[in-house]
């Protein structure tokens, strides 16, 4: 109860400094002005994010490759941030997803290095407000948000606002409530941008299970509107029906107001859906869109009943990464270069033979989230030039990242579960609660009709009495991981889950593989 009261008091303050900051005076010369100086913003941030503390992670893997600040000093001008990033990672400095996430140990030249959860945080500026990547402060990943990250935010949203014509439209969003901060600090930035979110839309779960996050998210609403900005109250959508949002659309539309909808792109179209079987023509909508890959079979199903849907490309642990523009189809969006460098890593994915391109990220920034350097977030895609003549590329994001999709993790509904933690589930949690043993249960990821849907193939060896038995233990169990409360919430919600009693796949070789992710090119399989 202290932990929990703590939190949410922190929270408030974060809260309240936000909504009250003063706002950047010239956004797009901010953006300019970080990417013309990446050389010497990233050279800032090491020395006093990283090297000013000895008994930094990243610090210990230098001293390992033989590099000093002082080299790097030297090499970033001499041969160029990306070209000095390579040879780091090539000499042992970066870290992958597992590693970050604790779930391996960091060992670099036979010697371990000692890191726990908070090792990367910014230490420049803590942060009050907190991104939490689960549904407790207990078992995900916290991520202190300082003031002047969020504000940050705001200055790429005077872009978006340009590019999507976003001012004058009906906003809303369909996000969930709290431990997520996506949908109250969405309220904040469009608010202090000019246009607030109008109707909010959210997932819950009953009152006896989130009832305590519903108050507090009421709370923090409160916040935000005793701070002078409006701020829309959630209003929760009965269990798998996203016929309130259509209603809602339906009526901005015949006032003569196109509306633009922050949600995920599973969530945008179950709303397409509902509007096609209702006979709805949604006026134009926007869906700008987060948290998974927008497929050609999502972006059609929104495009039927006259909306178009825009991907956003980011994680709790790096912020935004980058966003898609009004030329853009299916998953790609332009990076943003002017706050992260990009490198790629072509290597065998974890827990399969499959070689991917690995992005790896470095933040630039003294108020990224964390200081990273080579991170990898266990995500591929082709990095190419931006060919196309929009407001994003006019701002000077001259990169674009497509076919952007993870190998190591599952990304659906606007939630994230590792890969490791999965396997963790099928063959370890899930015998244990319903008898059976490894390669008796495997959880497959494939495009439904209408969303991203799970199938969770359990072997008819268990004589299992019902598929929903299985479908409940399993939802039971992603709740004492990392981003499972979410997901439960939003699944059960969405009816995201199916049971086929059915022996799992086998590979050629005859191999059980416990999780097949789909990726743009197909599906992964991933090892146990």
């Amino acid at each position: 109860m202290l932990e929990e009261i703590l939190y949410y008091s922190n929270m408030t303050y974060g809260i309240w400094q936000l909504a009250r900051a003063k706002p950047v005076t010239d956004p797009l010369g901010q953006i300019r002005a970080n990417i013309d100086n990446r050389e010497r913003n990233f050279l800032d941030t090491v020395r006093r994010g990283i090297f000013a503390f000895p008994d930094h992670p990243y610090v210990a893997m230098c001293k390992l490759a033989g590099c000093s600040l002082g080299d790097l000093e030297s090499e970033v001008p001499r041969h160029g941030l990306e070209t000095t990033l390579n040879r780091l990672r090539e000499a042992g400095v970066y870290l992958t997803h597992d590693e970050f996430k604790c779930k391996i140990p960091v060992v670099r030249s036979g010697r371990e290095i000692v890191t726990d959860r908070a090792s990367f945080r910014n230490r420049i500026l803590p942060g009050h407000m907190r991104a939490v990547s689960s549904g407790s402060r207990s078992g995900g990943t916290q991520t202190p948000q300082n003031v002047q990250e969020r504000l940050y935010r705001e200055v790429r949203w005077s872009v978006l606002d340009r590019e999507f014509q976003i001012r004058g439209t009906a906003l809303g969003q369909l996000l969930a409530v709290l431990p997520s901060v996506g949908g109250v600090g969405g309220c904040i930035r469009t608010a202090r941008a000019g246009s607030p979110v109008e109707r909010w839309f959210a997932f819950s779960g009953t009152m006896r299970d989130s009832g305590h996050y519903r108050v507090a998210t009421r709370f923090m609403v409160q916040v935000i509107r005793l701070a002078g900005l409006s701020a829309a109250a959630p209003t929760y959508l009965p269990a798998n029906d996203f016929t309130p949002v259509v209603r809602w659309i339906d009526g901005e539309r015949r006032r003569g107001r196109r509306c633009t909808i922050r949600t995920s792109p599973s969530a945008a179209v179950r709303v397409a859906a509902a509007a096609a079987k209702a006979g709805v023509d949604l006026g134009g909508a926007v869906f700008l869109v987060m948290g998974e890959a927008v497929t050609d079979a999502k972006r059609l199903a929104v495009e039927k009943v006259n909306a178009g849907i825009y991907p956003s490309y980011g994680s709790t642990e790096l912020g935004i990464v980058g966003h898609g523009c009004r030329q853009s189809h299916g998953n790609r969006v332009h990076f943003f270069h002017d706050a992260l460098a990009l490198t790629q890593w072509r290597h065998p994915a974890p827990r399969t033979d499959v070689v991917v391109n690995s992005l790896l990220f470095t933040n630039l920034l003294p108020h990224a989230l964390h200081h990273f350097i080579n991170v990898e977030m266990d995500d591929a895609g082709v990095v190419e030039p931006a060919t196309c003549n929009c407001e994003l590329a006019r701002a000077g994001y001259s990169t674009v990242l497509s076919d952007i999709h993870s190998f190591g993790k599952l990304n659906g509904q606007g939630t994230t579960l590792l890969g490791t933690d999965l396997v963790r589930i099928l063959e370890e949690r899930l015998p244990r609660a319903l008898g059976g043993q490894p390669g008796d249960f495997q959880l497959v990821e494939k495009e439904g009709e209408h969303q991203t849907q799970l199938v969770l193939r359990v072997s008819p060896r268990l004589q299992l009495s019902s598929p929903n038995v299985a479908r409940d233990a399993f939802l039971r169990e992603i709740r004492h991981f990392a981003g499972g409360s979410p997901s439960a919430v939003m699944w059960r919600h969405s009816q995201a889950i199916d049971v086929e009693i059915v022996e799992p796949f086998l590979t050629r070789t005859g191999k059980v593989l416990s999780l097949h992710l789909l990726g743009d090119k197909g599906v992964k399989s991933h090892a146990s």
